[in-house]
């Protein structure tokens, strides 16, 4: 089944995908803490029996065998050199048994986490992606399915690598969501469809974590948005052991109505993750795989959006034909801006990262990036500034340049779906930035500039308008993935430049075209100019305007974005109006004069720094708070502390996520190094510590970045942590606790067919090491199994399992 043909059937009716593999294969003999990858190529009747059994039940595709084999994951069982082969082969087992079934190569997460939200460079995911990708075909799979993704970053690595090789196969891309609807790295599903479609994702959805009934929800979160099928494929319930047992209890009577629920919704890509059998399978397909059965969501319908990998922003569409007015933050850009210039050519971005913050405390939707600058690598620059913002700021981005590269460079790492500032009639602009933002997925700002000329009038603006759509459509561009440019000029120069550009947006209007405007233009050369870039853009957005370019921090833009969404109704604008203005503020105290004015404590500096993960900022002002005479202990218990608590409390409320937590980690770690040589001197070789803690994913679990991140939040607390990595037999976990007279050892699972080794775990240090505590965590792991394994706590996060070492562990570092 090719793309075409798997787009057309699923107009008809849902695609069925095969259920487990995993769990599956050990019914079969998978032995605990095995590659699955080597044992079924030792063991080839046990996947041929299970792939002919779902290709029996009714599936229109099973995955092959490869979940874990990219080069990272086979080095843990030394087959990395056997990547490309291993991957064939596997294929090669299925494809005699399964008739007209396709088979999709299965590509999974590689336990990293991927730049720029960790450290592991953006291109080697890809490369590691496509070393991989390159075996499945020979083995002659029909397409890709990318699943169980935590972080939508590595998602969208595997998406490149895979199209990279094989832009004409079938692509199904599936991240994995926690029961607040979001990934690891903290995407939405909505943020997901939106970046991963645009990408060229097949089909894009979720699957394992939960059962059905949870994954209700996110199904329902991304169809308003959906221009390609939506995928669900859940657990069988949530796992629960028994008798030293993994069971899922969920029935299959309630498992089916789940199921049919999501058809009913809208789903058109369905299967069953962990715990589901061909005969879940067969059930499914029984009740599901009936022609014109369930309605269709038109893709049509779909919002039109931007998205970072935490944020979407949509703009009117037949569902919301009246979203509020977008403002694009203008402030990065160095025109005109010597002080700016002047830091980026030093390779300085703490002012870019300042602007972003500030727009977005604004109220800014999107903010345009700009920096063009002479003497400026604007390539390595555009995307540093990326890597930079996308961690640390939710607001989607606008990559605004002329240079190709840069925009590339930019795009290629940008984490969601950017808009493009801006792509002319100019035929080498057409030529260059069309297939550019074309492949990665951008939308796309169009400028009515011709080749040699600037068009006046309206219907001018208009032909050459045409012509750039026509242009962007051999590229697969619809209108509502643009934004024109009304071309606003000054009235300084020419008194109708006003007239004519709200007379062109009028002509958008008609044509159902989305508008946006540089606002700032019109009112180039004139005093007063607030006024009338106010009063401008209450005119524009009477045409419909979609978004304005302007500066978010003046208080009279954002008055007048607040006042037309309330009197043009559109979504939410009473509301947010009334909301704004109904409670009076008190007015900001004067500024004292500059000679009586005091400089900003360093110590404050640096806590404000961890918290908003500002590496740079948070080293520099703790040298400086130490320097001035600042006793070390004060500065990190009084301030380095209570900043990185706070980071975690925010974690802990879902307002922050993991890649802000990261960086506030790493800013406390920069800031803690800084301060060491002088808490070594203040305490004359004392003890400082708090405690020693082990840590260690169980035995047959080869993931963990949950672990990683739970010995930085330790650490950054003043522990001392041994971490023994992943897949550790419980007799190395019992001599590290005595060897390093550790009070607290903390445990990782998050596989399912793991949770028996975490069992003897627990069971081996509570009988061999007197007075541990077990701490418990993972995406396989309850409170409920903590408490039935005797474990002395669960923690779901790292923020937690710092809560539950400080219980454990006296204040003086003793350990209990």
């Amino acid at each position: 089944m090719n793309r075409q043909e798997f787009h057309s059937l699923a107009k008809r009716r849902p695609i069925i995908l095969d259920g487990s593999t995993g769990t599956e294969l050990v019914k079969r003999g998978l032995p605990a803490g095995a590659c699955p990858e080597k044992w079924v190529l030792e063991n080839p009747e046990a996947i041929r029996d299970l792939h002919q059994q779902y290709a029996r039940a009714g599936s229109d595709f099973v995955l092959a065998c490869t979940f874990g084999a990219n080069r990272i994951k086979l080095a843990d069982h030394g087959l990395a050199q056997a990547t490309q082969e291993m991957n064939r082969d596997i294929v090669r087992l299925s494809r005699p048994v399964v008739g007209q079934t396709g088979i999709l190569g299965d590509l999974s997460p590689t336990g990293q986490i991927i730049e720029p939200f960790g450290d592991f460079p953006f291109e080697e995911a890809v490369d590691v992606f496509r070393e991989q990708a390159t075996g499945l075909p020979a083995g002659g799979v029909d397409g890709f399915m990318i699943e169980t993704m935590l972080d939508l970053q590595e998602a969208r690595a595997a998406l490149l690598a895979v199209r990279s090789l094989a832009p004409d196969l079938l692509v199904l891309v599936s991240l994995t969501y926690d029961q607040d609807g979001r990934t690891l790295t903290g995407t939405t599903p909505e943020s997901a469809i939106v970046t991963l479609q645009s990408l060229g994702a097949d089909a894009v959805g979720s699957n394992c974590s939960t059962g059905p009934r949870e994954m209700l929800a996110r199904v329902a979160s991304a169809l308003p948005y959906a221009r390609v099928p939506i995928l669900a494929k859940p657990n069988a319930g949530i796992p629960v052991l028994r008798d030293g047992q993994v069971e899922y209890p969920l029935s299959m009577e309630d498992f089916l109505a789940a199921m049919d629920k999501m058809a009913e919704l809208g789903a058109r890509v369905l299967g069953g993750c962990c715990g589901t059998t061909p005969e879940h399978i067969r059930q499914v397909a029984g009740r599901l795989k009936r022609e014109n059965a369930y309605a269709l969501p038109d893709p049509d319908q779909a919002r039109p959006s931007l998205a970072s990998a935490r944020r979407v922003v949509h703009f009117s569409c037949p569902a919301d034909p009246k979203p509020p007015l977008a403002v694009i933050g203008e402030r990065i850009n160095p025109t005109g801006k010597k002080a700016f210039q002047a830091e980026l050519l030093a390779g300085d971005f703490s002012t870019l990262r300042r602007f972003a913050e500030e727009q977005t405390a604004a109220g800014a939707d999107l903010l345009d990036v700009n920096l063009g600058l002479g003497g400026l690598d604007e390539a390595a620059a555009l995307r540093q500034a990326v890597a930079l913002l996308a961690p640390a700021i939710p607001t989607p981005l606008v990559l605004d340049s002329v240079n190709p590269a840069a925009l590339e460079a930019g795009l290629r790492l940008y984490p969601g779906r950017a808009l493009v500032n801006s792509v002319s009639g100019e035929r080498e602009r057409l030529e260059r930035v069309l297939p550019l933002a074309a492949q990665y997925g951008a939308m796309l700002i169009v400028l009515p500039v011709g080749e040699g000329f600037i068009p006046d009038l309206p219907q001018e603006r208009l032909a050459v308008t045409r012509e750039i759509i026509k242009e962007a459509t051999r590229y697969h561009y619809l209108p509502s993935d643009l934004l024109v440019d009304g071309l606003t000029m000054t009235v300084s120069s020419d008194p109708e430049a006003g007239a004519k550009t709200l007379a062109f947006l009028r002509l958008l209007e008609a044509e159902g075209l989305r508008s946006v405007i540089g606002l700032s233009n019109v009112s180039f050369g004139m005093p007063e100019r607030s006024l009338l870039n106010a009063a401008f853009l209450t005119m524009a957005a009477a045409a419909n305007l979609g978004a304005v370019i302007a500066n978010p921090s003046v208080e009279s833009i954002m008055a007048a974005k607040a006042a037309i969404n309330a009197l043009l109704g559109r979504r939410d604008g009473i509301n947010s109006f009334i909301s704004l203005h109904a409670v009076k503020r008190p007015a900001p105290p004067a500024e004292p004069h500059p000679a009586g004015k005091k400089t900003a404590d360093p110590a404050d500096l640096a806590a404000q720094a961890v918290l908003k993960g500002d590496i740079k900022t948070a080293a520099a002002a703790a040298q400086t708070a130490l320097d001035q005479g600042l006793p070390a202990k004060t500065l990190v218990a009084n301030h380095l502390v209570p900043a990185i608590m706070q980071a975690g409390d925010l974690f802990e409320k879902k307002e922050y996520f993991l890649p802000q937590l990261m960086l506030a980690g790493e800013a406390m770690r920069r800031a803690l190094a800084v301060a060491e040589p002088f808490l070594a001197r203040e305490t004359e070789g004392g003890e400082t510590r708090r405690g020693v803690v082990v840590l260690a994913t169980v035995k047959g679990d080869v993931h963990d970045i949950g672990k990683n991140l739970v010995a930085l939040m330790l650490r950054n607390h003043g522990f001392e942590v041994v971490d023994l990595g992943k897949d550790v037999e419980a007799a190395a976990m019992v001599q590290m606790a005595k060897t390093k007279q550790a009070g607290v050892v903390g445990l990782s699972a998050l596989m399912t067919t793991t949770l028996t080794a975490m069992r003897q775990a627990v069971r081996s240090l509570k009988e061999e090491v007197a007075g541990i505590r077990v701490i418990v965590g993972g995406a396989a792991v309850t409170p409920a199994y903590a408490e039935e394994i005797g474990a002395d706590g669960y923690s779901p996060d790292a923020v937690g399992a710092v809560h539950l070492a400080e219980k454990f562990t006296t204040s003086t570092g003793t350990n209990t």
